[in-house]
């Protein structure tokens, strides 16, 4: 899938099993910029269907199926590798270590970085304000949200409200697809949500579901309705704060 946005174009590749990379270029410089790096084979192929250029590669984490093509990309393309700091010792040798709030300069605006730990320690989300999207890697998914394998709930909790304040009309671009699963599971706290019934019909029709919006997100993804009412009822949990509304859904699509 690709996207046009007044700044750069957005394509949208399939890789391994349900993961996705996310390519980026510029027009008017020509230059190209890569989310993640699961596959080298698919992306190579759309890199060269742009081009033949890849300037920056961004991680959103350490996981290999996030990263596992850093380094023959950078080998054949001599592209910069970038990444989160609290990661650095995980991840290939970075050109430059992301903190959370920095920029990224790219496409005559910049990529904003943002803490979005939990499923990683140091996992981030890189908002693109100009192109009116944000890359979420294995933070936010369309529907659900990412195991906390190394981080907790609180953690998480707090990087997807950072999430939740960009503007609705943001276009999501996670890292794997999930979305029928996670729909099937948002049925079980949410059985009356007609947006999510909706939804998963349309993903089911279509097979895909990159990417999402933020405000379709914030109309079916339990994960971020954890201060709705009927689905603390549903939990077990009326009145309960909002962060332990979310662990608990997790938990529960933990077992799902």
């Amino acid at each position: 899938m690709a996207l046009a946005s007044s700044a750069a174009t957005l394509r949208t590749i399939p890789c391994l099993k349900d993961n996705y990379a996310y390519l980026l270029r510029d027009p008017a410089s020509g230059e190209t910029l890569l989310i993640d790096a699961p596959e080298e084979g698919p992306i190579r192929e759309a890199v060269e269907d742009l081009g033949g250029r890849l300037d920056k590669l961004i991680l959103t984490h350490h996981h290999h199926d996030h990263q596992a093509a850093a380094e023959p990309l950078r080998a054949a393309y001599g592209c910069q590798v970038f990444g989160p700091a609290a990661e650095a010792d995980k991840l290939p040798p970075l050109d430059r270590a992301l903190e959370p709030d920095a920029e990224i300069p790219f496409a005559g605006g910049f990529l904003w970085t943002i803490a979005t730990g939990g499923h990683t320690l140091g996992h981030l989300a890189y908002h693109w304000p100009k192109g009116g999207a944000v890359f979420t890697g294995d933070a936010l998914f369309s529907a659900g949200c990412g195991r906390l394998f190394e981080g907790d709930a609180a953690m998480a909790f707090a990087g997807l409200q950072r999430l939740k304040a960009l503007p609705p009309e943001t276009r999501i671009c996670f890292g794997h697809e999930y979305t029928a699963t996670n729909l099937a599971f948002a049925a079980t706290a949410e059985p009356e949500n007609e947006a999510a019934r909706a939804y998963l019909a349309e993903v089911k029709a279509s097979g895909r579901s990159t990417p999402s919006t933020l405000a379709r997100e914030l109309a079916v993804n339990p994960f971020l309705r954890a201060d709705r009412p009927e689905i603390a009822a549903a939990l077990g949990l009326s009145g309960a704060p909002e962060v332990e509304v979310f662990a608990e859904l997790r938990r529960r699509r933990d077992k799902f």
